[in-house]
């Protein structure tokens, strides 16, 4: 198991700093397939699936891993597809929320 995902949320309400790119490279090794934007202020994967089912039955588990975790992704979902976003707005980039969050969405998955 992934060490983030033994970790849980800390709520940020702004005054912290978002990850530096090499903190933010640091945290990737951890969830290699998600991808650090160019602007190094969010991370996303796309995820595919044989049917529309299984697709939404993704949708809500990561739906309950964010409400467990109160950290929010951005989801773009279609008939076997989704595209999973994290970042921080309060930071006004990524923090370490978002790699414990991608981990847990990993686990999701065999």
């Amino acid at each position: 198991m992934n060490q983030l995902c033994t970790k849980s949320c800390v709520p940020c309400e702004g005054g912290i700093p978002a990850l530096t790119l090499q903190e933010a490279t640091e945290l990737h090794r951890q969830v290699p397939e998600w991808v650090i934007s160019e602007d190094g202020k969010q991370i996303r994967r796309e995820y595919a699936f044989k049917d529309y089912y299984r697709t939404m039955a993704f949708v809500n588990a990561v739906a309950w891993v964010a409400h467990v975790e109160d950290h929010h992704p951005e989801l773009a979902v279609s008939y076997n597809r989704c595209t999973v976003r994290f970042n921080t707005h309060s930071v006004g980039g990524i923090s370490v929320n978002d790699f414990i969050c991608a981990a847990k969405v990993d686990a999701l998955l065999p």
